[in-house]
């Protein structure tokens, strides 16, 4: 084999290694995701189990079902893309395995080569009769040379041919690894299309149900979007009010809607934002069953929401736990509605909605983790919503990018 050509197929070798491995690395990213969506839809199925007995309206059932076809189809979507991620990844693989064939091959005819020219000049006579008839010293000792690089050659030649004969064997095997989990996937693929299948027709069919009495449900519609900017204002102006009353304890008037913070409030914000995307949840499980912002309603398209806070669906009784460390600010009962807990973090504020018991009171310090309350269950549908929000001031921030994914 020439030297350039060596030199070229180890690049290649090169690239092809890293490429797989950072295709491997991408499937990873990918399972990762895929868990966390079938986690979710888990929790969703229990959650239902639970709730099925309890009376329920036409218009919370669209809602249900609806947000189980969005979960449903995120995990298709994910599944595809970890399906076609493998069908690159075992084209890389097989192209590398016939690249490192070929240079098996060459590497075995040069080593053989090399074998043969040895045996017909292995006696150690032959060798010392060639630095022997050496012109003089330096001739002598360049052959000598010579002699010695032409033994770790050939050395380094029986090395590389074992160690692309196991890569070689290696490849074979995530191969068919590869193949297997592609297969399962695509098997996995088919069950949650069923089962999406299924949830579509129970939604047109429920749809139905709604366009047969569409006024009934419009008013049910609005009259939940009005009770929902009515909670949203009522904390908004909490949220002010808290904030002009720390303000005033610190000896400061100002109406910007921001806290004047002393140097440790200033170190707990920075400690807080730092922790940005991994946030531990409010509670130990649970899934986002209402969104962040301008969410349009499934049965009647003219609606419009613009939500404040998610709303976590979880098990009955939940524990509700700070998730950070801070100092209850306030704690409210909202008109119509159940407690609120108002926890600051500096100039940064977690609000804990919907709450059933109250384990602080205001001014206490409070740990991450630590148990704040129980989460309220509505005895009529059984569900268990906690409306989690957060704020920067009195600016609202999307609670989603504050949680940590997992």
């Amino acid at each position: 084999m020439h030297k350039a050509s060596r030199i070229l197929l180890l690049i290649l070798l090169c690239f092809s290694v890293s490429f797989v491995s950072a295709q491997s690395k991408k499937q990873k990213e990918l399972e990762a995701k895929r868990q966390r969506i079938l986690k979710e839809l888990n929790q969703l199925n229990s959650l239902y189990r639970l709730e099925k007995k309890k009376e329920t309206s036409v218009v919370k059932q669209v809602e249900d079902v609806n947000f189980k076809i969005q979960v449903r189809q995120n995990l298709i979507k994910i599944t595809n893309e970890q399906a076609n991620q493998l069908t690159r990844e075992i084209n890389a693989n097989q192209k590398e395995i016939t690249q490192l064939r070929e240079q098996l091959k060459e590497l075995k005819e040069d080593y053989a080569a090399m074998i043969v020219k040895s045996y017909k000049s292995k006696s150690e006579q032959s060798k010392v009769m060639f630095l022997l008839s050496s012109e003089n010293f330096k001739q002598a000792y360049k052959r000598l040379q010579y002699i010695n690089q032409y033994k770790a050659y050939q050395k380094k030649q029986a090395e590389d041919i074992k160690l692309k004969t196991q890569r070689l064997q290696e490849l074979n095997l995530e191969l068919s690894e590869q193949k297997e989990n592609k297969k399962q996937l695509i098997a996995e693929n088919r069950k949650a299309k069923q089962a999406l299948e299924v949830e579509i027709k129970s939604q047109k069919a429920l749809m139905a149900l709604i366009r047969k009495d569409i006024k009934k449900h419009s008013a049910e519609i609005r009259r939940k979007r009005q009770e929902a900017d009515r909670i949203d204002r009522e904390i908004n102006r909490l949220i002010r009010e808290a904030i002009a009353s720390s303000n005033k304890k610190a000896g400061k008037t100002t109406s910007t809607g921001k806290f004047v913070l002393t140097p440790a409030g200033k170190a707990l914000a920075a400690s807080f934002a730092a922790n940005k995307g991994n946030l531990r949840w409010p509670v130990d499980r649970g899934v986002i069953k209402s969104r962040y912002g301008l969410q349009r309603s499934i049965t009647d398209k003219s609606v419009k929401n613009n939500y404040k806070s998610i709303y976590i669906a979880t098990d009955k009784n939940a524990k509700v736990k700070a998730v950070f460390n801070g100092e209850v600010l306030r704690i409210q009962l909202i008109k119509n509605s159940n407690p609120v807990i108002l926890i600051t973090h500096g100039d940064y504020t977690t609000v804990y909605m919907n709450m059933a018991k109250i384990n602080v009171k205001p001014g206490e310090k409070v740990k991450t983790g630590q148990v704040i309350g129980e989460a309220f269950t509505n005895k009529k549908t059984g569900e268990t919503l906690l409306g989690f929000r957060v704020y920067k001031n009195d600016a609202t921030q999307n609670p989603e990018y504050w949680l940590s994914k997992n």
